[in-house]
């Protein structure tokens, strides 16, 4: 059960740098959201979708 849980974990954080680098920020913020993703593999992509997201 750990092991598919972290393979989830692994998928989501993917999914979301990609997104981050295919968005429309500036480099430099780009390098910080990923930075956090990366960091904090379960709180970055929540971060990312409710905070950094642009709408």
């Amino acid at each position: 059960m750990g092991r598919l849980l972290g393979l989830l974990i692994l998928v989501v954080d993917v999914l979301v740098i990609v997104d981050i680098i295919k968005g429309n920020k500036d480099t430099e913020k780009k390098i910080l959201w990923v930075i956090a993703v990366v960091f904090l593999p379960v709180l970055g992509p929540l971060l990312y979708y409710i905070i950094g997201k642009s709408r």
